[in-house]
This record gives structure tokens, C-alpha cells and sequence, in this order.
């Protein structure tokens, strides 16, 4: 993109006059051969400093934004300052797409995803089998001034890199501009993945009152932490460490590795596997599956107990027995909760709608724990964290293979949860994992809060069928007539 054309000038005596709807002539008065205008001003912020006011504006075109478009306008004690960034746009430009938006976002992504295998073959991304491509956007219609002024489509994508604004022509479809718009950051941490006795495959391993060990240091694994916000705190696009027991860790270069002895090895097991959770989920394709910065408070409660408060949208981890953060299954349970909340506000409404939530939260920890474990227990929740209260072996808290239906309903939501968890399960292994990941995501959107066991199941094939058709319906529909659900 070429330089546009940029003013600064000093006024004064009184204030200055914002012209609107601008177009340039020739020095005789008649029209040049291709007429230009600097459009309109929109004004969209106004700030107050110490010395005066501030106002901003957004040039437009036809009601259109014009990108790095803006004049300003600086009110002190010292007169009034104009700062014009407009860029001239000609009076008789287009603004019809000829190309939709669905297929700017497309060309945009590709972009961002090029640049990325590019970035691979040159060394210089780490994990790159780890990070999700874009595969997400947002398209609005602009315009960019200047000598090779033109219609684009102003496409926000997000990936790995953060946010990044693609430019692409709205009638070629060529990508003219893309780039990272975020100040995004990448720092380093240490944590169990998932824990210590699935990553060891030891069940003898115990927390000896949260005590350094030379196995338990074996166990630790160096990551990198993706999507920080550059604070030099544990915040980013999908985890805030809000609340932490002896503060909240704090590195300006983004170093947070500690022992597990350390409190703050917890905060980082929560921002590390809630943030791989996230993008795990877009990956999916899916944009608004609580798709926030979710507050924790670590280690701020003395129970052996986590939980999620919907009121205040915070998950709080126990440090009773073996610290919960210490298991990033007890995490991604929780975060089930926090999933759930945010798709169906007030979800819980109803002992069986409680039972699901509780299910569904064991099998999201087992579920995010297939990469990772290499096969050890799987269907064994929480085996970390079990062995502070469970002596026989494996540790878990509870199964998603107990082989439990409605028949065993008792009117406890721990306990009857294992039959929907059980049924998720039996999905997971029919369909593989993000086929099924997919349409168990997707039917939850489509529960009320007070949801039955077979309201539930029935949305959820209904989702199979709409995402896969028939037959993969059926397999759904199987599994839930295995739980003796439908």
C-alpha cells in the first residue's frame, strides 16, 4: 500500500472547522480527469489528557470505512492541532462486491495459513504441529485510498499468531495486505501433561504433602504458552489467573517455570492446558464455545474440591490433597462446567441436566487427555489427584467405561454422571475423536437448562445427522440405547 497523504496543522485562534464530503478540481475549476474525495468523518472516540481534549474520526466512503483513514482533532490551551491522514479515494469508485464475503475469508485464512508453513520450513515456528490454522473470520466491506485505491474486504482471523487483519479485493479476490494486529505473546512454562501418573504410567507415585521430588521433577515437561497478552502475567485471549494463593505469578520476559512445589507451577498448569483446550476447540470450528479469558482463582481454597461458580464465571481450584491444579484432568473438568455455562446460560436446572454436566466434564478431561497419554487409562478420571483419597489401583475418581445405564440411577449427579460420560465415551470410540468432539459440542447448544437424559441424547443425534448424515446418526444413536437413555 502506498503512503497516504498526511497533515499537521497548528491553529490558533478559535477552532477548527472539520470539512466534510471533500473533493478535489483542478486549478481552473474544471473536474480532473478522474475526480477524488476524502468522503466523510466519522467521529469515534474522544479522549481528555491533562493539557485538552481529543477527538477522532474515521474517514468513510459511501458510508464505508477507509483503511488507516482518520483525521484528528487536538483541543489545548496552546490552540487547536489537526492531524489529516486521509487518503483520497476516486469519487466514482464501486462499492459492490463482486466477491462474497465467505470467500474473502477463505482466501484470508489461506493467506495466514501459508505464512505459517512458510514459517515452518524456515525453523522459526516451534510446537507447529501443536498449533491450530485459522480457520475463523470476521469480514466487513472497506476501502483503501491512495493511487491503488479499491474496494477490500477487511477480513480479523484468528490463529496461533493472535489476531491478524487480511486486506483482500473485493472484486479479485487478491490478498493486497495481511498481518498481525494483536499484541500477542509467547512465553515459557513447566507442567504435568496431563499428570504425573498417566505421563509415568506410575500408580506408586504419591504427593508426599506437595513436596519437590526427583520423579515428580521427571515428570514436569517445558512448554511454550501461547496467545499471553504480553502483561508479564498469566492472562491471554482464553485464561486469566485472577486470584492466587501467595499472588499471581508475574515475569516481564514470560518465564513461568517453576517446581511443583512452587504455587505458581499451578497457575501455569491452568492457563497451559485451558488455553490447549481452546484451541483445540477452534481447531473444531468452533468461535463461541466460551470463547473468552476465563477467571481462576488457584490454590485459594483449603478443601480437596475444585469448582466452577456460574454467578461470578469462575473456576476456583482446591489445594486439599494433592493440589487439584496439579491434574490437568480435575482443570479440564471444571472448564466442562465453564463450556456448558456459556453455551446454555443457566444450564443445571434439573437433577438429570446436573448429572449431564457432571458427565460431560469427566469425559472433556478424558477426552483432552488422548493426545497425551499414550494410551494409559484412559477412561480413568483424575488418576493425579485420586491418590490422596483412593488406595486401590489405578487411582480414579471416577470411569467413563463403568458400563452403567438409566437402570442405575441413584439421584446423585457424581454418580449418575458416569452413565452420561459412559455414553460420550462409547461416541468417542465409535466416531474417533474430533468427529465425535464435534457433534457433542454442537448438540449442547441446543439444551434447555432443565434438559432430561433423553432431550439431551436426542439433540445430540440430531447433531450427528445434520453434521454427518444417517449412518453416523445411528452410531450415536446406539450408543445412547446402550446407557438405555433413548
Amino acid at each position: 500500500m502506498s503512503k497516504r497523504r498526511k497533515a499537521i496543522v497548528a491553529v490558533t485562534a478559535g477552532l477548527a472547522t472539520i470539512s466534510l464530503g471533500l473533493s478535489f478540481t483542478s486549478a481552473a475549476g474544471a473536474a480532473p480527469e478522474a475526480a477524488t474525495s476524502l468522503g466523510d468523518l466519522k467521529l469515534i472516540k474522544t479522549k481528555t489528557s491533562l493539557l485538552g481534549k481529543h477527538y477522532w474520526y474515521q474517514q468513510t466512503f459511501k458510508g464505508l470505512p477507509v483503511i488507516n483513514g482518520y483525521y484528528a482533532k487536538h483541543e489545548s490551551k496552546a490552540g487547536v492541532q489537526i492531524a489529516d491522514g486521509r487518503d483520497a479515494v476516486p469519487a466514482n469508485l464501486d462499492v459492490s462486491a463482486a466477491l462474497p464475503a465467505a470467500g474473502a475469508t477463505t482466501k484470508a485464512n489461506d493467506a495466514i495459513n501459508a505464512r505459517r508453513a512458510r514459517a515452518r520450513i524456515a525453523g522459526t515456528e516451534k510446537e507447529a504441529e501443536r498449533i491450530p490454522a485459522a480457520t475463523q473470520g470476521t469480514a466487513q466491506l472497506a476501502v483503501v485510498g491512495g493511487p491503488n485505491a479499491r474496494l477490500v474486504w477487511a477480513v480479523t482471523s484468528r490463529s496461533a499468531e493472535g489476531a491478524s487483519r487480511s486486506l483482500v479485493d473485493a472484486d479479485s479476490g487478491a490478498v493486497v495486505e495481511s498481518k498481525v494486529i494483536t499484541d500477542h505473546a509467547t512465553g515459557r512454562g513447566s507442567v504435568f501433561d496431563p499428570n504425573p501418573v498417566v505421563s509415568e504410567q506410575n500408580e506408586q507415585l504419591t504427593d508426599n504433602n506437595d513436596k519437590n521430588s526427583d520423579e515428580l521433577f521427571l515428570a514436569q515437561k517445558n512448554v511454550l504458552l501461547r496467545n499471553l497478552d504480553g502483561s508479564g502475567k498469566l492472562n491471554g485471549t482464553y485464561v486469566n489467573i485472577k486470584e492466587a494463593k501467595g499472588g499471581v505469578a508475574e515475569n516481564k520476559n514470560n518465564n513461568f517455570v517453576y517446581q511443583r512445589q512452587n504455587d505458581k507451577f499451578e497457575q501455569v498448569m491452568a492457563y497451559y492446558h485451558v488455553n490447549q483446550t481452546q484451541e483445540y476447540i477452534h481447531q473444531l470450528g468452533f468461535t463461541e464455545v466460551n470463547n473468552e479469558s476465563q477467571d481462576f482463582a488457584i490454590n485459594t481454597f483449603a478443601g480437596d474440591n475444585s469448582f466452577y461458580d456460574p454467578s461470578i464465571d469462575k473456576i476456583t481450584m482446591g489445594e486439599g490433597g494433592v493440589d487439584d491444579g496439579e491434574d490437568a484432568e480435575v482443570i479440564w473438568h471444571e472448564y466442562g462446567h465453564a463450556i456448558q455455562d456459556d453455551v446454555v446460560p443457566g444450564y443445571g436446572e434439573s437433577l438429570q441436566a446436573g448429572a449431564i454436566g457432571e458427565g460431560f466434564g469427566d469425559y472433556w478431561a478424558v477426552t483432552m487427555s488422548v493426545p497425551v497419554s499414550n494410551g494409559f487409562e484412559l477412561p480413568c478420571v483424575m488418576d493425579w489427584d485420586a491418590t490422596s483419597y483412593t488406595s486401590t489401583e489405578p487411582h480414579c475418581l471416577r470411569r467413563t467405561d463403568t458400563g452403567k445405564t438409566t437402570d442405575d440411577i441413584v439421584g446423585q449427579v457424581h454418580d449418575d454422571g458416569e452413565i452420561w460420560s459412559n455414553a460420550l465415551w462409547d461416541i468417542h470410540n465409535a466416531l474417533g475423536r474430533d468427529k465425535a468432539n464435534k457433534v457433542i459440542l454442537e448438540g449442547q447448544f441446543f439444551y434447555a437448562p432443565d434438559t432430561s437424559f433423553a432431550d439431551a441424547a436426542r439433540v445430540t443425534v440430531q447433531a450427528a445427522r445434520l453434521l454427518y448424515g444417517k449412518p453416523t446418526a445411528q452410531q450415536v444413536t446406539d450408543a445412547f440405547k446402550a446407557r438405555k437413555i433413548l
